[in-house]
């Protein structure tokens, strides 16, 4: 999971190996995918929230994210959420448009939330939808 959301994050730091694993031991913490293209997601009580959803460079524009957003949301579905959340950098305008296709809309704003090395920080748009 490392190596893709490396591959796929260039802006923001991608998250590391160890990450990856301490979000995993959590038992509300959930992934799903493959090598190519992979959600992470908590579902706690009703809500579930997506984590990162990450698809390597070289498999993008061929529907894997989309699949993937249909996996999890279906999985979060089944654990018992009824509400989904995330967060999409302000700039990041393939994600917004996939999450806009996915049914979700904005709710809100966190000023300055995803920290670039070599770039002002970005603004993160919080987008929801309700789940079937």
């Amino acid at each position: 999971m490392a190596t893709t959301h490396a591959a796929a994050f260039t802006q923001s730091r991608p998250w590391t190996a160890e990450e990856f694993a301490d979000l995993l031991s959590n038992r509300f913490t959930h992934a799903l995918g493959n090598k190519h293209c992979f959600a992470v997601f908590q579902v706690i009580a009703d809500s579930a929230e997506l984590l990162t959803i990450a698809t390597h460079p070289d498999r993008q524009k061929q529907g894997l994210a989309r699949e993937t957003m249909a996996l999890w949301q279906a999985e979060a579905t089944r654990l018992g959420a009824t509400h989904a959340i995330l967060d999409v950098a302000a700039d990041n305008m393939p994600a917004l448009s996939l999450y806009q296709s996915c049914g979700y809309a904005r709710c809100g704003f966190r000023p300055a939330y995803y920290l670039r090395e070599n770039a002002p920080n970005m603004d993160a748009i919080v987008m929801e939808r309700g789940l079937p």
